[in-house]
């Protein structure tokens, strides 16, 4: 039997405090800026206060681009523009340096993390460090078969705890969370329609590397028949994940409800992470306050999920790319939240408005008096 209780996340998890919020809010009000002028800024820089629990904020200094890579089976049926079993190409490009998520991580100067769970390669054929939490080589083609034993969905879930205990320990304090995967987005969908209770069709999209028509269908008939094995374990959110999810959705599911435990924020980027955080949210309905969306990629899914978790993308550019480049996208826009939250000087209270009133009043009659009344005055 399971020694692992998701119930325990909610208890564990608490909201951002409150009362910081509004002390933020208090501080905001009496900037010089008038409260509003800043738009989606200024609930950026209090959410950020209350989830550091500090007025005024502090600024974001080390985030932290993680990402979950996995093969899904289900790309043998032609779901999926990119080849079964080539997400481990995806990912070396990732460690190269010569994916979209490089590039913005290099030029923001933000450290990316790559977390395989179930690529199709030889372990030895990646770095240590990106192995070492695999827990099987492919998960399962979920429109005939589980994706994950019981076993292997704990083990891939508990690995999704360890990294977000390793990221808050090591002082990372926001986490762009993002997936790198082939078939992942046909999991992400089976999540969001069974959790949200829709057909197959309200969810299908067009992926990363966007499909043709015919590729749409066959996806949408992939996510239709996974479905039919998903209803019924509806009420245990692991089992699910097992079900349909995949190794690599579960260590998500699982970082970032640990990630809400520890207090550590977290950008969510597309379909995948937000498919995940909606599990997530039925374990524990306070997660979500730990989370942001970045962007909105346009994928039905995402949307739906989004909309469940009464999440409100930050950008809207028609980024479906993955791999955290939309999240890398709005961190720009949080750190710019959090400057101005803590950096703009707020107005004079009336007594030093008085004082200053008072002082200029007695400068410029001084000046008005010239050399000869200051002579008088001795």
């Amino acid at each position: 039997m399971s020694s692992l209780n998701l119930d325990d996340f909610t208890d564990l998890i608490e909201r951002p405090d409150g009362g910081v919020r509004r002390d933020a809010e208090a501080r905001r009000e009496r900037q010089i800026v008038p409260p509003g002028s800043l738009g989606r800024l200024d609930d950026l820089g209090e959410w950020l206060a209350a989830a550091q629990s500090a007025v005024p904020v502090r600024p974001i200094e080390r985030p932290r681009v993680v990402l979950f890579a996995g093969d899904h089976k289900i790309a043998e049926l032609g779901v999926s523009a990119r080849a079964a079993g080539s997400a481990t190409g995806l990912v070396r490009e990732v460690l190269g340096g010569g994916r979209p998520v490089s590039v913005l991580a290099r030029r923001l100067g933000v450290p990316v993390r790559v977390v395989d769970m179930a690529l199709d390669c030889d372990p030895e054929s990646l770095p240590e460090d990106v192995v070492r939490h695999r827990v099987r080589r492919g998960s399962g083609r979920i429109d005939i078969e589980d994706a994950l034993s019981a076993q292997e969905a704990e083990a891939a879930f508990r690995a999704g705890m360890a990294v977000a205990d390793e990221e808050a320990d090591s002082g990372t304090d926001l986490v762009v969370l993002g997936d790198v995967s082939v078939g992942g987005t046909t999991a992400a969908g089976v999540l969001v329609a069974a959790l949200c209770g829709t057909d197959a069709s309200v969810v299908t999209g067009r992926g990363g590397l966007a499909i043709d028509d015919l590729a749409w269908m066959r996806k949408c008939a992939a996510i239709r028949d996974a479905l039919r094995r998903a209803r019924p374990v509806l009420g245990d959110q692991l089992q699910l994940l097992a079900t349909v999810g995949g190794a690599d959705l579960t260590a998500m599911t699982g970082f970032l409800l640990q990630a809400a435990v520890r207090k550590l924020p977290v950008v969510l980027d597309g379909v995948v992470t937000s498919a995940c955080a909606l599990v997530a949210q039925r374990v524990a309905f306070r997660a979500p306050d730990w989370w942001l969306a970045a962007h909105d990629s346009g994928e039905p899914g995402q949307a739906k999920a989004l909309d469940r978790m009464a999440l409100e993308p930050l950008l809207s550019h028609g980024v479906t790319v993955g791999e955290a480049t939309g999240g890398l996208l709005a961190l720009p826009l949080v750190q710019a939240a959090a400057a101005l939250a803590a950096e703009l000087p707020e107005k004079p209270t009336e007594s030093e408005a008085s004082a200053e009133s008072e002082a200029s009043a007695e400068s410029e009659k001084q000046a008005a008096e010239g050399p000869e009344g200051l002579a008088k005055s001795e």
